[in-house]
């Protein structure tokens, strides 16, 4: 059974910083991607962070601000979020796939989906 677990939400004020990880376990395709998504109140879910073994992608809003890395040991990934503007303000989710994806900023490309947890950036 696959589970992914995210922490490290929370409050901070524009221009500071926070961490999001995400545990995952129970995935035995080592090829699949992993993925930061973010919905803010009465949005859709995008896409914002995506890492396979060998590439990233970042939705054009976020680059140069957020980084994602694996720890493809421990299995757990995480949203480095520098920079952090009111509009980056909404439940972050962490998502993986099954394996090798086209679209890696798609939310329909993933299979398995955290519960979120939840950033808030005041101005």
């Amino acid at each position: 059974q696959v589970q992914l677990v995210e922490s490290g939400g929370g409050s901070v004020q524009a221009g500071g910083s926070l961490r999001l990880s995400c545990a995952a376990s129970g995935l035995t395709d080592s090829s699949f991607f992993m993925a930061w998504f973010r919905q803010a109140s009465g949005e859709e879910r995008e896409g914002v962070a995506v890492r396979s073994d060998g590439d990233t992608w970042y939705a054009e809003p976020v680059k140069g601000r957020f980084t994602i890395s694996k720890d493809r040991d421990k299995n757990i990934a995480y949203l480095q979020m520098n920079s952090l503007k009111p509009e980056d303000t909404a439940m972050y989710y962490c998502a993986a796939s099954r394996g090798w994806v086209s679209r890696p900023l798609m939310r329909y490309e993933y299979n398995y989906w955290g519960q979120g947890t939840q950033v808030t950036v005041s101005s």
